[in-house]
């Protein structure tokens, strides 16, 4: 009788180098591929959070999104291992070097315009496949998106990852999206039926971050932060946001801010020239119906001004 060959399992194939970081649902390791010979990012995951459903549903979504999706700018799932003993689930990542902060951190103070324009460029390469595909990303921030040392991009962790379907209908979704400092102003006053404007905001506030190395709305709550959104952009109304008024946070007691662009580029502007300024002002548009698309961006005088 044949002999059963070994079962293939996490720990014969993978060697665990050390932590890259730790999350509520587990953590991501970087580890060794011992039979493609290369290095990994490995993310365990515990299924002990909610062991009546099985696998968390941030997991679900994350593998669901990103089996559909097949981009350069995208991290792709290499592969993944179900410990059903130990109620652990093992995703299997590329590695790369950094996430787009520690990349940005790095560049010195003389490095050409043409690197941020081609890292904006992947983020909004990837995002608008993304959206094309049907796909929100709806978490995206610097330490979401990894950097390779030689500049390659692509978009990571798509737990908060959600479909939809063309054309866009109204429906309810929820609004505890987006890291903080990178939420949608629509998000901030209670808007559940939202669209793919909310990662252009993002990426608009990452933009800002790559040109002035800190974060553009720092807020330590979310009317913090949506004060520090109504300085920058200007108190909303009827006239500037159609509808604005029946949102459910919006309050007609909020202070009457006028608009200060001047702190975009404050610090960045040995990198950022007009057109960058100008596509800036586009992704932070206060009313998300005005604001632009990831298409449309790509379009714009930005990348085709040398």
């Amino acid at each position: 009788m044949d002999s059963e060959k070994p079962k293939k399992t996490i720990e014969t194939r993978y060697r665990k180098i050390e932590v890259l970081g730790e999350g509520t649902y587990g953590v991501v390791f970087k580890a060794y591929d011992l039979i493609a010979k290369q290095f990994v990012a490995l993310k365990k995951i515990r299924m002990e959070y909610e062991e009546d459903e099985g696998i968390p549903a941030t997991t679900l979504r994350e593998i669901s999104s990103l089996k559909s999706l097949n981009h350069p700018n995208i991290v792709p799932l290499q592969d993944l291992f179900i410990n059903h003993n130990e109620k652990k689930i093992y995703l299997i990542f590329d590695y790369f070097e950094q996430d787009l902060k520690a990349f940005i951190n790095k560049l010195p103070p003389d490095c050409s315009k043409d690197v941020y324009k081609n890292l904006l460029q992947q983020i909004l390469l990837g995002i608008e496949y993304c959206h094309c595909s049907g796909i929100l990303h709806r978490d995206l921030k610097p330490q979401n998106i990894l950097v390779s040392n030689n500049g390659v991009l692509k978009i990571a962790d798509f737990g908060l990852a959600r479909s939809f379907n063309f054309p866009l209908k109204p429906r309810n979704l929820t609004k505890e999206i987006v890291t903080l400092w990178y939420r949608a102003p629509e998000l901030l006053l209670g808007e559940k039926q939202y669209s793919t404007a909310i990662d252009i905001w993002s990426i608009g506030c990452i933009f800002s971050e790559m040109i002035n190395k800190t974060p553009l709305f720092m807020g330590d709550s979310q009317i913090d932060q949506i004060y520090k959104i109504f300085q920058f952009s200007g108190t909303p109304d009827e006239t500037t946001w159609p509808g604005i008024t029946m949102y459910p946070d919006f309050k007609g007691s909020f202070p009457k801010f006028k608009s200060n662009y001047g702190i975009l580029n404050s610090s960045g502007t040995n990198v950022l020239d007009e057109y960058g300024f100008d596509l800036m002002l586009k992704m932070l548009e206060i009313n998300p119906m005005k604001r632009i698309n990831a298409t449309w961006a790509l379009k714009h005088a930005y990348f085709k001004k040398n």
